[in-house]
């Protein structure tokens, strides 16, 4: 097993990666795995080509240096990035330099990038001064949805958006969580991760279930979300459940009644149908109330009744 203790025999945690960039030739980086087929074909790095030659390389490929040959540096992440640099004819890059080589625990962990990364490195090329057009044009997006992925944490408390920060919910969610109130919001967030849920239904069947006093003002504009049901809708459907309580509470007296009576029919029938003559008169002269008495004769109880196909 690995020594847990080595590197903190000063009691100090040591970080992974290092606190600069460091500015490395592209040609001097040997990747440890080979793209699969068609990769450069793909849409994901047709986007990564796009942004570098929008705006430039947002975030930095991870190398380890080679222990036995100085100046050459093996990549753990950033694959497609490195391709692309290659294409454009850049030269040089800046990366982070890992402590370790941590090449499958750390591609372990890469995934889809969550919408409130990609709502934080949208933000911060804003911040750099990179429009939205542009930013559009190299993610091959329309500036609508850019600014909207932009705007995806307004409204939202910040304590929600920390919990969903690595999950894959998806912005829709949070135009439904944008409808609830901070603390239900938490609530909400709570859930989903503990369910390990994060579609648009289970966002939804949450908001179905939030009390008029956990849920926001109703925002109007697109992206405000449904309006929630009215008073007067909402006194409807309260009718029409009591009346179908009622049916069922009918239901419910008569079963028993009507079990009697369908018992005592079904033994009659069965007693007619045992009866050779009979048979053979509705056999010449009523073919088809032979089939459904016979039908009768078979049913069990009330519940066979709706499964019997009718003539």
């Amino acid at each position: 097993m690995p020594d847990d203790t080595k590197g903190r025999e000063d009691g100090h945690v040591h970080l992974a990666f290092g606190s600069d960039l460091l500015t490395v030739p592209v040609t001097s980086i040997v990747p440890l795995k080979t793209l699969p087929d068609g990769a450069r074909a793909s849409r994901s790095y047709a986007q990564v080509l796009s942004s570098i030659r929008a705006i430039g390389l947002i975030e930095a490929p991870v190398v380890m240096a080679d222990p036995k040959k100085p100046g050459v540096w093996f990549l753990l992440d950033g694959h497609l990035r490195l391709e692309a640099l290659k294409e454009l004819d850049i030269s040089e890059v800046e990366c982070l330099l890992a402590a370790d080589d941590d090449t499958y625990t750390y591609n372990k962990r890469v995934n889809r990038i969550p919408p409130i990364q990609e709502h934080r490195m949208i933000a911060r090329a804003m911040d750099r001064g990179v429009s939205s057009a542009d930013i559009a044009t190299a993610l091959n997006l329309q500036v609508e949805s850019v600014l909207r992925r932009f705007r995806l944490l307004e409204g939202i408390s910040p304590e929600a958006a920390d919990m969903l920060k690595d999950t894959p919910c998806s912005m829709k969610v949070f135009d439904i969580l944008r409808q609830m109130t901070s603390v239900r919001q938490i609530e909400a967030a709570d859930l989903m991760i503990g369910q390990n849920n994060f579609t648009v239904m289970f966002a939804r069947a949450l908001r179905a279930a939030t009390s008029e006093n956990q849920l926001a003002t109703t925002r109007k504009g697109k992206g405000g979300g449904k309006p929630t049901p009215s008073g007067q809708q909402i006194a409807r459907m309260e009718r029409e459940l009591a009346a179908l309580q009622t049916q069922v509470k009918s239901v419910e007296e008569t079963y028993g009644i009507d079990n009697l009576h369908l018992t005592v029919a079904r033994g009659y029938i069965a007693k007619l149908l045992a009866n050779s003559r009979v048979v053979r008169w509705l056999a010449t002269h009523q073919q088809d109330y032979l089939s459904e008495l016979q039908k009768i004769a078979e049913i069990d109880t009330l519940g066979s009744v709706a499964e019997t196909p009718r003539a």
